[in-house]
């Protein structure tokens, strides 16, 4: 494969995604208290271990200018609106404006950096961490909980490589933000403050917490009636059926989110496979496969890299959707 004008053979992607945690990312991005350490948490040990090398080792790893550039403009909805009460709220316009400059001005292709095993900790957990400035930068763009890190073995003329790409969650993103806009609280009067709340009687109800999204009733039944079946798996049962959007609810206006056009009829494991960005669609109705999956899990997924789903509704409007799903959620 060619990744950044050099050739590499794929030797495996680590299975799960690494999460970006409030204690990892620099000061202003930060939701809690503390100034943010250095260590990243990769995953258990033993597996951290056998995927990087043995105990205490060091690992050549590489970004692409171009993937964060393009992580950037996935997550700037994130930046300019935000779902979470970053410590740097008030700044985030800003923020992002600095950090794609910093991003702008990396070179073109591969950049490298190192990364050692923080194997003096004890315990079962695996750790990272880096001096690099690179690692820096991607410890300042990215946000906690809504960010995530997939990384890629790679061999590169007999030497080992790992590949790292961040990534925007927008399945995370949309379920904050679903909160802040439905959630309806109580305000305790001054008494209630002081004394504690008073009993409720059986006709006194809290206002609930509401995750529905307005209008996708009426867009999941015109969705069914241009294509009443998942075109990959040809089920019909309205009930194993879901609605997708193309490009996420998280990052969509009011029109977007209620457009049929931005939107498939599929069965559960393609939705989440689409939603989580693992497979895309090309305008031809043919399927790209994302290398960001195990061996394993390509295998298993019942789907090859560029089948054809003839049945898979594409018109114009589509296409402008797909674009974007395959520039900003595909893990291409």
């Amino acid at each position: 494969m060619i990744i950044g004008g050099e050739k590499f053979k794929f030797d495996g992607t680590f299975d799960t995604p690494i999460t970006v945690a409030d204690s990892w990312v620099m000061p202003k991005n930060k939701l809690g208290g503390g100034n943010g350490e250095a260590k990243l948490y990769v995953g258990s040990r033993d597996k951290m271990e056998a995927f990087f090398g043995e105990i205490g080792f060091t690992a050549t790893c590489f970004v692409l200018r171009q993937d964060l550039q393009a992580y950037m403009q996935a997550i700037k909805t994130e930046y300019l609106s935000p779902s979470q009460e970053y410590r740097g709220r008030d700044e985030m316009r800003l923020l992002w404006s600095e950090r794609m400059q910093k991003i702008d001005a990396l070179p073109d292709g591969i950049v490298d950096f190192t990364i050692r095993e923080q194997s003096q900790i004890a315990g079962p957990r695996g750790y990272v961490n880096s001096t690099d400035r690179i690692y820096k930068l991607i410890r300042e763009i990215s946000l906690p909980l809504v960010s995530y890190i997939s990384v890629m073995r790679l061999d590169y003329n007999g030497q080992l490589m790992f590949y790292l790409k961040l990534f925007a969650d927008f399945e995370e993103i949309e379920k904050r933000k679903s909160f802040i806009e439905n959630y309806g609280a109580i305000k305790q009067t001054e008494d209630e403050k002081f004394y504690g709340a008073r009993e409720e009687t059986v006709d006194e109800k809290k206002p609930a917490v509401r995750y529905g999204r307005e209008g996708q009733d009426e867009y999941r039944r015109k969705l069914l009636e241009e294509c009443p079946f998942c075109p990959i798996t040809m089920i019909n049962e309205e009930s194993l059926l879901i609605a997708s959007h193309i490009k996420p609810w998280a990052v969509s206006d009011s029109k977007e989110r209620i457009d049929p056009n931005n939107g498939f009829i599929l069965s559960p494991l393609y939705d989440k496979l689409f939603d989580r960005g693992y497979i895309t669609f090309n305008d031809d109705k043919r399927v790209s496969i994302s290398n960001w999956l195990s061996r394993q899990v390509r295998d298993r997924i019942g789907i090859k890299e560029n089948q054809k789903f003839q049945f898979l509704p594409i018109n114009d409007a589509r296409a402008q959707y797909l674009e974007y799903h395959r520039c900003m959620v595909f893990k291409g």
